[in-house]
């Protein structure tokens, strides 16, 4: 079996290891969605991974209600992000952004309008704003006269990825975000070809997916599930035949690689119940897997792949505090950290100054 250490071509990305960097929201962009100067520094920092995948990226003002996060719909988020990927490329890395529609999960006064999802529902619990935590706001259910416009969203977005120099995109459709709000049945009540049976609550996933690839190909088009328990009050009565379903199809588009996140019973940022799906969808999609959640150590990891459930592993915390992750875990050497305190502030502080091994060494 493969080690964690042997590279993995993951479509047209030869990745050098299979230790991938998982998405995960930082908020050090600017209030307009504008990449900022902290960011080159620290995706460049991480260039060891086998490959980067960037935080939540919102596709349209619409889909973005995260304060601080990034956007790919204007030209100056564009102009923004190309150092970034260009710092990545030049330490010898591979870098794609994940393109996100937060769905019911944003608040008005983030976006200047009503939250919009599947069908009229709220999420439970409060928001980030600006203003502080606010209760979540009941969303209103897209018209499917509004499917080709949101289409046209993740389109424009991929095109924008493609002109910042990413090698290629990952459609966020897991964390009871939009295309989750869609794929499950406790936050989807329509009755139109989106609600229903599972072929037409999997179709917005499937229309999307299709459309991205039509622009970076299907070599440089990936997507994240979380099909295992709740996320965020999204939730399904049948997820094994959901999430079979839904990998069925993008084993038949041929999509680049298939990312889940899959917390336990045991999680640390979440946990539950329901047995993992991974097995399960291994028998259904025949390209390349990848698992996440609460991964910290080479025989944790390493485990998965020998039973060839997944064939590489995205880190999240792990990687956050180990910008030299992958030589760390090579050499077994002691990892640091996250402070959680900083994982939302704007600041270098526990983005930047995580210390690397020579700097330890050094010391």
């Amino acid at each position: 079996m493969p080690s964690l250490f042997d590279p993995i071509q993951l479509g047209a990305i030869q990745a050098p290891n299979r230790i991938l960097m998982a998405p995960m929201t930082r908020s050090r962009a600017t209030p307009q969605g504008v990449p900022t100067g902290l960011m080159v520094n620290y995706y460049a920092q991480r260039a060891n991974a086998g490959l980067i995948i960037t935080e939540g990226t919102g596709i349209s003002r619409e889909g973005l209600g995260w304060p601080f996060a990034p956007g790919l719909w204007t030209d100056e988020q564009v102009e923004a992000w190309k150092p970034v990927t260009g710092a990545v490329h030049a330490a010898g890395g591979h870098i794609v952004v994940q393109l996100w529609h937060m769905g019911r999960q944003v608040h008005s006064s983030v976006i200047g309008g009503q939250a919009v999802s599947s069908s009229a529902t709220a999420t439970p619990g409060q928001v980030h704003t600006y203003q502080g935590k606010q209760d979540h706001e009941t969303a209103r259910p897209l018209d499917i006269d509004e499917i080709p416009r949101l289409l046209n969203d993740y389109e424009l977005a991929t095109r924008n990825a493609l002109a910042a120099g990413f090698d290629g995109v990952q459609i966020h459709g897991a964390n009871g975000y939009l295309i989750d709000q869609f794929l499950r049945d406790n936050a989807n009540f329509r009755d139109d070809i989106y609600g229903g049976s599972i072929d037409n609550r999997v179709r917005l996933m499937r229309q999307v997916v299709e459309r991205v690839a039509s622009v970076a190909g299907v070599e440089r088009t990936s997507i994240r599930l979380s099909p295992n328990g709740e996320s965020q009050g999204v939730d399904d009565s049948n997820p094994t035949a959901l999430f079979t379903t839904a990998a069925k199809a993008l084993d038949e588009i041929g999509i680049a690689f298939l990312e889940l996140r899959e917390p336990g019973s045991d999680g640390t940022f979440g946990r539950t119940d329901v047995p993992k799906l991974s097995p399960a969808i291994r028998e259904v999609f025949s390209g390349p897997l990848v698992v996440n959640s609460d991964y910290t150590s080479v025989e944790q990891a390493q485990a998965v792949l020998d039973a060839g459930t997944a064939d590489a592993i995205a880190f999240g915390r792990t990687f956050l505090a180990n910008p030299d992750l992958p030589e760390r875990l090579r050499m077994g050497a002691p990892l640091n950290q996250s402070n959680w305190k900083t994982w939302y502030s704007q600041e270098a502080e526990g983005y930047t100054d995580y210390p690397a091994l020579e700097s330890v060494t050094a010391e």
